[in-house]
């Protein structure tokens, strides 16, 4: 099972985010000291009352501070691009780090950005379909035509194309049913969110199965899931520490809106304690790895990229999890 790990690089307003950068990259440093997979980096915009950085430029200064690091888009809200600017942008971001990018893309459900962007929420799905076909076409084409919905491409073509070849991995994040249909006929995988309860994405791998034997597409090589991590020696120390910032964060996704967006059931309309059951990774290193296991099992999960870092933690305790997740978690996966 790989390891990844991801930046959400959300702060409290007010902060010094040239401060937090620096935190922010020294966790990247040491993903890359701990012998972790790739580095994720997530995108809001109006992310109110938080603040962040930027996903692209992020990864882009993240290539040259850990450069063993696969880079991941996790993820590119595409409807609310350009096809030429995101393809360039991303074959940029593949070069800079020899080939290492993972393309990552999902559609978003935030108001917020679809507005300020000029989209509505009906049109989403189809202008994700139609960007990620228009970025598919300039990465492999030398030249492309195409008229589309907010764009026209006449004889365009992608300055610099990406040094994968054909293209880096497309991996399409997806929580809703039709969503997850789309990921199995458009991508290379589906890339598991971290909100769902397993009960749901049991439901749902059943789903994803039978929708890439209609599109005659094997099961993927590479699943990669999302989950919320915290270890600590005890499952009641686990929840001591990570219930602060966690708590600020999925308070925060429901006043965004997020738990509207997710499969019945799965709101985010509860106390933390019900929030944990069945969503979170958190407990002792042994707790942790016997889930990833079962979860590796269960649903073919074989790439995990963890959050270990929340709005309001100290960096120093998101080093003391990866380090635990590193040394100690992983090897019982690996081993097992």
């Amino acid at each position: 099972m790989d390891l990844s790990l991801i930046i959400r690089g959300q702060h409290p307003r007010g902060e010094d985010m040239r401060a937090r950068l620096a935190d922010d990259l020294a966790l990247v440093r040491r993903a890359e000291e701990l012998g972790f997979d790739a580095l994720v980096k997530g995108s809001h915009y109006s992310a109110h009352p938080l603040q962040s950085l930027q996903q692209i430029p992020f990864l882009a200064q993240a290539a040259v501070v850990a450069p063993k690091l696969r880079l991941v888009c996790g993820l590119a809200l595409l409807p609310l691009h350009k096809p030429l600017d995101i393809a360039e942008q991303l074959a940029t971001l593949d070069v800079m780090s020899d080939g290492k990018l993972v393309f990552g893309c999902g559609i978003g459900y935030r108001d917020v950005e679809f507005k300020a962007f000029g989209l509505t929420r009906n049109i989403a799905a189809a202008r994700f379909e139609e960007n990620l076909l228009a970025v598919k076409r300039l990465w492999t084409e030398d030249f492309v035509d195409m008229p589309g919905s907010h764009f026209v491409l006449e004889h365009a073509n992608c300055t610099v194309k990406p040094l994968q070849k054909p293209m880096p991995p497309i991996w399409i994040g997806a929580n809703a049913d039709a969503a997850i249909r789309r990921a199995a006929r458009l991508g290379d995988c589906w890339y598991i969110n971290p909100h769902s309860t397993l009960t749901t994405l049991a439901r749902q791998m059943d789903l994803y199965k039978r929708a890439l034997d209609e599109s005659a597409k094997p099961f993927p090589a590479e699943l990669p899931m999302r989950r919320e991590v915290f270890v600590a020696r005890t499952r009641s120390e686990a929840v001591r520490l990570a219930r602060p910032s966690l708590e600020v964060k999925y308070r925060t996704y429901r006043e965004w809106g997020q738990d509207k967006v997710m499969p019945a059931g799965d709101d985010f309309d509860h106390d933390f304690d019900e929030l944990l059951e069945d969503r979170f990774l958190i407990g002792s290193p042994a707790e942790v790895a016997e889930r990833l296991i079962d979860l590796q099992r269960r649903f073919g999960v074989n790439h995990l990229v963890a959050s270990v870092h929340w709005p309001g933690m100290p960096n120093s305790l998101a080093v003391e999890q990866m380090q635990l997740l590193a040394e100690e978690v992983m090897p019982m996966v690996r081993g097992a």
